[in-house]
């Protein structure tokens, strides 16, 4: 049976319900699925808070896992004695020990400055050239629609590299003879709202919790973070009975161009 004729049988609820089961049913076990996967990230740190589990979950399979950090962190500090260049290349040293802990072998950094990311055409291009050198099945990234969202570079970021998905298959935009057009099938959105996966890390926990604690820069020997963290991990496993999971907002490219369900997939 069609799409179109099983909706024409139901009424109105009951169709909307089927027709967005049918498209969440696309964002079912994309990571189980992924070979490569990109994640692109504002400032060092920000994955490893929010998707570390997944990551040393991925890694621990052979999954390959790119970081690509566009800016350099440097405003990261309530200390008005540590100056910016000190803590950029600070924040840079511990993102490369986390990602160590973590098993991700590659990090790529773009160096805007901490606070100015815009979205401008020059990064959408660059990041569109590094989707196709890459050539990720999963894009992971913050959600750039997060209500209340003050910080730029958070928001920013996920409109790059929400765009950037979009046009990578795309012959014409951002051409280069030694690079070819690159489909990626999902953008998996953290820091959500509106999550439709979620990820079994009860294994991996402990590995995530290693990585946050390198950024010493930013959490110190807090332990409030690990309270906050585990907490948060420990409602998401709820959604899947699971002792920790971490969530996601998973759309693919037909998501993310004039369709009206896309909030509500």
């Amino acid at each position: 049976m069609g799409l179109e004729e099983l909706i024409s049988r139901l009424d109105y609820e009951e169709a909307r319900r089927a027709l967005l089961e049918e498209m969440r049913s696309e964002a079912k076990g994309v990571f189980d699925k992924a070979r490569r996967v990109m994640c692109v990230q504002p400032h060092p740190d920000d994955t490893d808070v929010a998707a570390g589990g997944t990551v040393a979950k991925l890694a621990a399979r052979g999954v390959e896992v790119v970081y690509v950090t566009l800016t350099d962190g440097r405003l990261g500090t309530v200390d008005p004695r540590v100056q910016p260049e000190e803590l950029a290349e600070k924040r840079r040293r511990e993102q490369e020990e986390a990602a160590g802990i973590l098993g991700v072998k590659e990090l790529i950094w773009l160096g805007v400055k901490d606070g100015e990311l815009q979205p401008t055409l020059e990064l959408r291009w660059k990041l569109v050239e590094l989707i196709r050198e890459f050539k990720p099945d999963v894009i992971v990234t913050p959600d750039p629609w997060l209500t209340y969202e003050a910080h730029p570079d958070h928001r920013n970021t996920g409109i790059l590299a929400s765009e950037a998905a979009f046009f990578a298959p795309l012959p014409h935009a951002a051409p280069c003879e030694r690079l070819q057009p690159h489909f990626v099938r999902y953008v998996a959105y953290y820091w959500t709202r509106s999550p439709n996966e979620f990820v079994d890390v009860s294994d991996h926990i402990e590995t995530k919790l290693k990585a946050v604690k390198a950024h010493k820069s930013q959490f110190g020997e807090n332990p409030v973070i690990e309270d906050i963290l585990r907490a948060y991990m420990r409602l998401a496993g709820k959604s899947i009975g699971v002792n920790y999971a971490e969530a996601f907002k998973v759309l693919t490219p037909f998501h993310l161009h004039c369709n009206v369900f896309a909030e509500d997939v």
